[in-house]
């Protein structure tokens, strides 16, 4: 099957400053997220793709054709930019329209509305309001309709919910990847949001700097990242210096702990994710720690705790459970380890 969009080699930037390094990406179907800090390149790496900037070198395909030198309004793809940007002076139905162009009989017209509407779980009457008369998160699923109405192999989206509360964030993203699914349609998803990134997409694309430091599923780049730097973006995590010994375990700050992967002995930089340490009160067991910061989140929170030899590790704790700041606790990891070789930087 061809792939929905192939990036090769792609450079970028903005006068003098490069920004895309030689990028390559495949996205074969289903929602490819592209996550990173502010500045690293998602935007213009979109924008490449969508043809508003041309890119000083390497190779765009969409659906197995090259993309080059073609206006955006030929290549084939859907956009929704973070706004939504719907006109304001047309109703809900003659936006979602107009993504069908004009040579369309009117009757086609209404019924690919009213499908696309069923298609964003919005009701049918929101046909006839105007655009200021939705919801934030219900303009945005309009604007996901009127990309999807030419049926596009391709969907391009800019951080879409990024200006939604959390929880219609979700809802709203579940909603829009459930569409993209059924009209058959892959997706570039550009987010800051890790949650985000790692619930709605098939595939992540951690990027910084220009490059990707690693494109995988969810759960690889997750619980396999490739390097430091993936681990430490992802989630709460602590980088710390550790030594392998010859048993293929690892000295830390945290007593000794085992490895999800052999190591070769000598130095080690351990990846320390905040749930994979548990923290209790006990005083007869595990490695002590004052409380320094804690972040409540209702459901759980995380504190940093400090440890005697002035090391900083991040835990998660329930909710109904967080001790307080100042208070000596006790700390064990919990499963296996991710490790680096070489030194902690």
């Amino acid at each position: 099957m061809t792939a929905a969009l192939q990036v090769s080699g792609l450079r970028a930037g903005h006068g003098s400053r490069q920004v895309l390094d030689g990028l390559d990406l495949t996205v074969e179907g289903g929602v490819t997220a592209v996550l990173g800090a502010s500045g690293c390149g998602k935007t213009t790496l979109l924008r490449c793709v969508a043809g508003f900037i041309a890119p000083s070198a390497g190779e765009i395909w969409i659906g197995g054709r090259s993309v080059a030198g073609l206006a955006p309004r030929r290549r084939g793809i859907g956009y929704v930019p973070q706004e939504g940007a719907l006109f304001p002076h047309l109703d809900v139905g003659s936006n979602i329209a107009f993504g069908l162009g004009r040579n369309v009989a009117r009757a086609e017209r209404q019924a690919r509305v009213a499908e696309l509407l069923r298609l964003l779980e919005l009701p049918a009457e929101l046909a006839g309001r105007q655009p200021h008369e939705l919801s934030g998160g219900q303009q945005q699923r309009v604007a996901v309709a009127r990309a999807l109405a030419p049926r596009p192999r391709l969907v391009l989206l800019d951080e879409p919910f990024s200006s939604l509360d959390a929880g219609l964030r979700e809802e709203s993203g579940r909603a829009v990847v459930r569409a993209l699914r059924t009209a058959g349609a892959a997706a570039l998803l550009v987010t800051h949001d890790q949650g985000e990134a790692l619930s709605l997409a098939d595939q992540v694309a951690v990027m910084a700097a220009g490059r990707f430091l690693q494109v995988g599923s969810s759960v690889d780049v997750y619980l396999t990242p490739e390097h430091p730097e993936v681990a430490a973006f992802l989630g709460s995590a602590t980088l710390l210096p550790g030594e392998v010994d010859g048993d293929g375990r690892a000295d830390s700050a945290l007593g000794q702990v085992a490895l999800a992967t052999p190591q070769p002995a000598g130095p080690v930089t351990l990846v320390v994710r905040a749930e994979q340490v548990q923290v209790s009160a006990d005083a007869a067991s595990g490695i002590k720690g004052v409380v320094e910061e804690v972040s409540f989140f209702g459901h759980d929170a995380t504190i940093r705790v400090r440890l005697s030899d002035d090391v900083r590790v991040t835990a998660r704790v329930p909710g109904t459970g967080i001790p307080d700041i100042g208070t000596t606790v006790s700390l064990e990891v919990v499963g296996p380890l991710v490790g680096y070789a070489g030194e902690c930087r």
